[in-house]
């Protein structure tokens, strides 16, 4: 079912830079700057997931690197990153079918054990190809900010081609159920509201932060099915809560939020960001 092909960047040159030196300068650079953002910030607990942006790093990589900054130097075995699907519709939920993703910072292996497991677990609705992946830029863009970091680790790209509730939560349970007693790190593929006002943005994201930090992914599903907010990555989002609250995370904290017309000054239609974790508290 894997196949010995790699995937190779799709968006590199486009949304973050394709030239080694210049993608680790930048990256190194949004970390520096997360500190003036976050401060020396920890989190006392056991980091399980991330929820983090996925456009072009001028417009929300400085809010991506602020979740990455607390996972800096941090060991993980295996990182799930859970997409939506941009350019493609297909009515089921795809697991890449390489055997690793390439950046311009070098190849990422894919858990090939883990990911056969998942689609064992998850028959009938998770498939093992390449739907989705082929010029997706959901998953990409999240790799060199893992690659920088964290220090080795395998992938596990999955990318939701349909985001109804019942898929959702089943990727939730299936996710829950197979990283159980594993050293893994779940990532959220997300952005917010989509070309509104600033004011507007600022109103309908609110709705997705506080649904995110109350760790209610419940609400956050129906408020985003009864069309009260906007998230493009929304369902990949409810999965990783749902997931990370059965490998025993209790606690979420979202951590910085902006949007395009922040990054521009361009305040007419504007894109939002934001980024969370979801942990385990210690004690």
């Amino acid at each position: 079912m894997i196949k010995e092909k790699i995937r190779q960047p799709a968006v590199a040159g486009l949304f973050y830079p394709d030239v080694p030196s210049i993608l680790n300068a930048d990256i190194e650079r949004m970390f520096e700057n997360a500190k003036d953002i976050i401060g020396d910030k920890k989190i006392n607990g056991e980091i399980k997931a991330i929820i983090a942006p996925h456009a072009g790093y001028m417009y929300s990589g400085q809010t991506a690197a602020v979740a990455y900054s607390l996972i800096r130097g941090k060991d993980y075995d295996t990182v799930v990153v859970v997409s939506p699907s941009h350019r493609e519709y297909f009515d089921a939920i795809s697991i890449y079918d390489g055997k690793a993703y390439k950046t311009p910072l070098g190849e990422i292996e894919i858990d090939i054990e883990l990911a056969e497991k998942i689609y064992e677990k998850g028959k009938g609705l998770i498939e093992i190809s390449s739907y989705g992946h082929k010029l997706e830029h959901a998953v990409e863009v999240h790799l060199p900010f893992l690659q920088k970091a964290l220090n080795h680790f395998k992938l596990v790209p999955i990318v939701m081609g349909d985001q109804k509730a019942d898929y959702c939560f089943r990727l939730g349970d299936i996710l829950g159920d197979v990283l159980a007693g594993r050293n893994a790190l779940l990532v959220a593929s997300t952005d917010l509201s989509h070309y509104y006002t600033y004011d507007v943005a600022v109103k309908l994201d609110k709705i997705v932060i506080d649904d995110v930090a109350n760790f209610d992914e419940v609400k956050l599903m129906d408020d985003l099915e009864q069309q009260r907010c906007e998230a493009c990555g929304g369902g990949p989002t409810v999965a990783v809560m749902h997931a990370a609250k059965k490998l025993g995370a209790d606690k979420s904290e979202v951590l910085y939020y902006c949007n395009s017309g922040d990054v521009t000054g361009d305040k007419t239609g504007v894109v939002g960001y934001l980024s969370a974790v979801l942990f385990k508290q210690v004690g």
